[in-house]
């Protein structure tokens, strides 16, 4: 990119230590009023930049990449999954595609676990009837749950997140159980006492817990079918920290309507930012516990998360590979 300072464009608001650090180092150009750019707006960026800093809440697809400007050579994205990119129309133009992994695993392997016990505990339930006014006085038979100790939990996706997962439900005397596209190696089974299934329908139907921590990808797209749901118990609960369309959420919601789930935890959903209305019902009903996309919602993390992007574009722009570039071949 040669002497000149390149010109980035992000596409949110980041934290401000973040973008004081952008302004130093580049010719920045942030957008104050952290709405989600409109496909116009985004399409203008892409042709002016020489950096597009997007993140989750932009779609930038093969139609976008087609109208980039000759300048963008990169696309950092500000978050770890890049399912809302074409990588693969991006390589074809030239624009090399970077993320942030690793900075989020504790992050959201702490929101798994949260809503692993705000579900079996009934955490959110309990606070409601207080703040409602509907408690009478402690009972031997109200709000009961389910304790985690000694309960089998399933985790989908044995990578950074689902091994720092199974490290907090260890420590709740949990026995955990994974599935993956490939076996870990045997030294973290044993240091997680974890159990490797082939079959994802068999550890459906061994599991009490159920947690999904696998990227979205094309090979992921509801994974957890209504078929594989059905292999699930009465009693299991299921939680996602993922990504909302990894699990058919129409057939989850048919399930808990009909009493087939004791609950699930989700914090993220198939069509964001709008969540169904039998899912918001099935809330206020107690059998569901929604949060609006948290997983990742801490300031370090979203510090770290920063100051990788600020690095990668760096390298980039001094002529150098960046650490987090990202290949269709690891998608």
């Amino acid at each position: 990119m040669g002497n000149k300072k390149p010109l980035v464009i992000v596409t949110r608001k980041l934290p401000g230590a973040v973008e004081d650090r952008m302004r130093e180092l580049f010719d920045a150009r942030f957008n104050e009023t952290d709405r989600p750019m409109t496909p116009a707006e985004l399409t203008e960026a892409m042709a002016t930049a020489d950096v597009l800093v997007p993140t989750i809440t932009d779609r930038i697809d093969a139609h976008l990449i087609a109208k980039a400007g000759d300048n963008l050579k990169l696309i950092a994205n500000f978050g770890n999954g890049v399912d809302h990119i074409d990588v693969t129309s991006a390589l074809r133009r030239g624009i090399t595609v970077t993320n942030t992994p690793g900075v989020l695993t504790e992050d959201t392997a702490d929101m798994a676990m949260g809503l692993i016990i705000a579900v079996s505990r009934r955490l959110v339930e309990g606070a409601s009837s207080l703040s409602e006014g509907h408690w009478a006085g402690w009972s031997p038979t109200w709000m009961l749950g389910h304790r985690l100790t000694g309960k089998k939990l399933g985790i989908i996706g044995m990578g950074r997140i689902g091994q720092a997962l199974a490290r907090r439900a260890k420590a709740f005397g949990m026995s955990v159980a994974y599935h993956n596209r490939r076996r870990v190696a045997e030294t973290i089974e044993q240091e997680l006492g974890a159990t490797y299934y082939d079959s994802l329908d068999m550890l459906l139907s061994r599991v009490d817990i159920v947690s999904v921590n696998c990227p979205h990808t094309p090979a992921t797209y509801h994974l957890l079918s209504p078929r594989r749901l059905k292999h699930l118990r009465p009693n299991a609960v299921i939680v996602n920290t993922s990504r909302g369309d990894v699990i058919d959420e129409n057939a989850l919601v048919r399930m808990l309507e009909a009493g087939e789930l004791a609950g699930a935890g989700l914090d993220v959903f198939s069509h964001e930012p709008a969540v169904s209305a039998k899912l918001l019902k099935l809330a206020k009903e107690g059998k569901v516990t929604l949060l609006p996309h948290m997983g990742s919602c801490t300031i370090e993390g979203r510090i770290d998360m920063g100051e990788k992007v600020i690095i990668n574009i760096k390298t980039f722009a001094d002529g150098h590979r960046p650490p987090d570039r990202v290949l269709p071949s690891m998608l």
